[in-house]
């Protein structure tokens, strides 16, 4: 009937949707079929699974709960947290004390933090001796007493008052013990911690029920948070109760007393595998499965044996991560002839991000080339400058791994030895990593002794790692940023526009910010009889301080023939506390909100320097203003320059200014230190000559063990104005305000039909 009837019913796709539709009206017509079925079994029937299977999806959109606060109740202004882990109560997953003694603490403890630390978040060291001197990098806790039992229970209150609200897990070990760090981590992050555990090596009590177990204080042990909670109120009870010569079965005995809770060597299928190392063994050597899958090693007599282990282990872990790469690989090999593009879709390397494509031509990564011996892409535009520093040992390690990869394919069928690198190119993919093609001149020898000189080109990837956060001190936007704008008297008529913009932008919005004036008079400038060249900007700031009751704008005269920067810096800083935050600054500068702000988080004080750079506008007779908008129809405006100000009219090309280092933020404690230095590296005459020459930053550069941060800054937006370049300035400086110049007349394309119709007048 079936097969005589099928030719009568509609297609496929039409079936399925008539057979949903039956489905959603026999729902609709009563009882919920599924809630009778189990009904009629005689299984067990919840009374609430009929409520919740006939619930709409109103339940489940979020409402929105109006605030409300009680008049009659005093306002409490809510405190918020420094960081977001805090205020959701999340916490770290495992915190590691050693135990360790006035014998070992240089040399096996030591050992310890030099092999695991970088793998734990937080590692403590607990001594017994009075007054320890701490290794360096190693944060070391005196106990004042070195009974084994009064140690085990100062630790664990410590670890209870400091750290008992911030981890989840806590390890206890020896300094003789070497742990498989990643092994340990791993094991933490799968054990449920809402629940008492003490997990290791479980070793009997001598005359006790095989119930009664410790765990071996050589090979480490865990413990839960939750018990080291419980515990905490015993510890007194039992120090006086419980007498022990080892710390580990004192633990012991206090837990299965006091909470009746034993060691466990497994729990949640997770296994805790030890191996205790025989004496004179060579870790080299070791090969059994219980060596192999040990998480902890016992014991470890001296610190060039932990070296060792920590050898061997790691290669066993290296040798583990490529094989699962190969077998990954494989599996991506295979599952990509079933994908639509086939094996043409298959990146190399197999399993990495396929390279960047670029959509435009402004997004096309150029590769940079490179020699054994230079580079053709320098940082100062140079054409071609020495390969040095990292860059050259970068360039050494590619050469090395691309012959140390080509014998381990051919060999010992023939052996490559490198002659010279014909040409190199490498360049920066931010998906991928760092690419290089190299073209090699190889000597390939056979194995009958054959010579031949080959030239291959070989291509190199060093992928991206696992990205990890950098430590950075804690900045806040609540400092106060003190501005700093030296006048000379050539930019005297230009102050009273940035005194009006500094009003508007930081005094209207009362923003945490401070200006000082530094008035630089010239030789014969300002001097008895003869008129102030400065009065009209004394007379604005008047003006300001009377318009915002409370502001004080400051100013300094001084008088200098040739003022440099780091000079004009030198008077203002013995003026402030050595806590200031400086934004020095120009008269073009019309600084922001934005800006301020950008400036108290980059500038760190004895970490960071932050010097922005501007976004300089083009000559307007070279780059005439842009028309206002057109009628509805007529297409879409141009772009505006970033940080573009509607109401400065019309605005025109521009770009960002490199040369350019006149505006920085820093603190006066760093500026101190590196001007110090100056001072203590050049003296005397040597020391005039080289401040006519140098510019603030080029002291935190040069003098200073500061990050020295440069990024563009949108927020400013200066109007078109040729700098003056003095001739006393360095060769150097002066090229870099040459070149700041001619580059802010306007664009290429700009320059060129000014050109254009310089030459047409001409020719007519």
């Amino acid at each position: 009937v079936l097969s005589l009837a099928r030719p009568l019913l509609p297609p496929t796709g039409l079936r399925t949707s008539l057979s949903l539709l039956r489905v959603s009206w026999i729902q609709g017509e009563g009882e919920d079929p599924c809630v009778e079925a189990v009904g009629e079994r005689g299984g067990p029937q919840n009374p609430d699974s009929r409520a919740r299977l006939d619930q709409t999806d109103e339940d489940f959109k979020p409402r929105i709960v109006p605030y409300y606060r009680d008049p009659n109740k005093p306002y409490k202004k809510v405190l918020r947290t420094r960081y977001i882990q805090t205020e959701l109560g999340s916490r770290e997953r495992l915190l590691v004390a050693v135990l360790t003694s006035r014998a070992t603490l240089s040399t096996l403890a030591v050992a310890v933090n030099r092999t695991v630390a970088h793998h734990f978040p937080r590692l403590l060291y607990f001594t017994g001796q009075r007054g320890a001197r701490a290794p360096a990098g190693m944060q070391v806790v005196s106990h004042g007493d070195e009974r084994p039992a009064w140690l085990m229970s100062e630790t664990l209150r410590h670890l209870h008052t400091h750290f008992g609200a911030d981890y989840d897990w806590f390890f206890i070990m020896q300094d003789d013990t070497y742990v498989q760090a990643p092994r340990l981590a791993a094991l933490a992050g799968h054990l449920s911690i809402n629940q008492d555990l003490y997990l290791g090596r479980a070793e009997e009590f001598i005359g006790a029920g095989e119930q009664a177990r410790y765990c071996h204080g050589g090979f480490g042990y865990l413990l839960s948070r939750s018990l080291l909670l419980r515990l905490r109120p015993h510890l007194d009870g039992c120090r006086g109760d419980i007498l022990s010569a080892r710390p580990d079965e004192w633990l012991g005995r206090c837990l299965i007393d006091s909470l009746g809770v034993g060691c466990v060597s497994q729990h949640q299928g997770q296994q805790y595998r030890s191996f205790e190392l025989a004496k004179n063994r060579d870790p080299e050597k070791e090969g059994s499965s219980a060596f192999l899958s040990a998480f902890a090693v016992h014991p470890v007599s001296e610190g060039t044996l932990m070296y060792r282990l920590h050898k061997r282990f790691s290669a066993l872990e290296l040798e583990r991560a490529y094989s699962e790469i190969e077998q990954l690989q494989a599996q991506i090999r295979n599952l990509t002839v079933l994908t639509p593009e086939g094996e043409a879709g298959l990146s190399w390397p197999i399993g990495l991000p396929a390279p960047f494509t670029p959509h435009s031509r402004f997004e096309v990564l150029g590769w940079d080339y490179f020699t054994e011996q230079h580079t053709f892409s320098c940082a100062d535009g140079a054409p071609k400058c020495p390969l040095q520093g990292a860059s050259r040992a970068d360039v050494g390690d590619a050469l090395e791994t691309a012959l140390e990869q080509l014998n381990r394919r051919y060999q010992p069928r023939l052996r490559f030895q490198k002659q010279r690198l014909l040409n190199g190119y490498r360049r920066f993919d931010p998906a991928r990593g760092m690419e290089y093609t190299l073209d090699l001149l190889l000597e390939c020898v056979t194995q009958r002794g054959h010579r031949r000189a080959l030239a291959r080109r070989v291509s190199l990837l060093r992928p991206l790692s696992r990205v990890e956060i950098l430590p950075m001190p804690y900045v806040t936007e609540a400092t106060r940023v003190q501005l700093v704008l030296p006048l000379l008297v050539a930019e005297a008529a230009a102050a009273p526009a940035f005194l009006e913009a500094f009003a508007a932008n930081v005094l209207e919005p009362r923003e945490h910010a401070l200006l000082t004036l530094l008035l630089v008079y010239g030789p014969r400038e300002g001097g008895r009889g003869a008129p102030d060249p400065f009065l009209g900007v004394k007379a604005v700031a008047a003006e300001l301080e009377r318009r915002y009751p409370g502001t004080r704008l400051a100013w300094l005269a001084v008088r200098a023939e040739a003022p440099s920067q780091v000079r004009l810096m030198d008077v203002v800083s013995k003026k402030h506390p050595v806590d200031t935050l400086f934004f020095l600054t120009t008269v073009w500068t019309r600084p922001g909100p934005e800006v301020l702000n950008r400036c108290r988080m980059n500038a760190i004080s004895g970490w960071q320097a932050f010097f922005p750079v501007h976004f300089q506008e083009f000559n307007p007779a070279l780059s005439p203003p842009r028309s206002p908008p057109g009628p509805p129809g007529a297409g879409p405006d141009p772009p505006s320059p970033p940080g573009a100000d509607p109401s400065r009219g019309a605005p025109t090309g521009g770009r960002f200014d490199r040369q350019a280092s006149a505006e920085g933020c820093f603190y006066n404690t760093d500026y101190l230190a590196a001007r110090a230095r100056l001072a203590g590296e050049l003296a005397g005459q040597e020391e005039e000559e080289a401040l006519e020459g140098l510019e603030v930053m080029d002291v935190f550069l040069r003098f200073s063990g500061l990050h020295l941060f440069r990024a563009v800054e949108p927020g400013l937006v200066q109007k078109f104005s040729l700098r003056d370049c003095s001739p006393r300035l360095s060769e150097e400086l002066y090229h870099r305000c040459r070149l700041s110049n001619l580059e802010g007349l306007g664009g290429r394309a700009q320059l060129a039909m000014a050109l254009f119709e310089q030459e047409q007048a001409n020719s007519t």
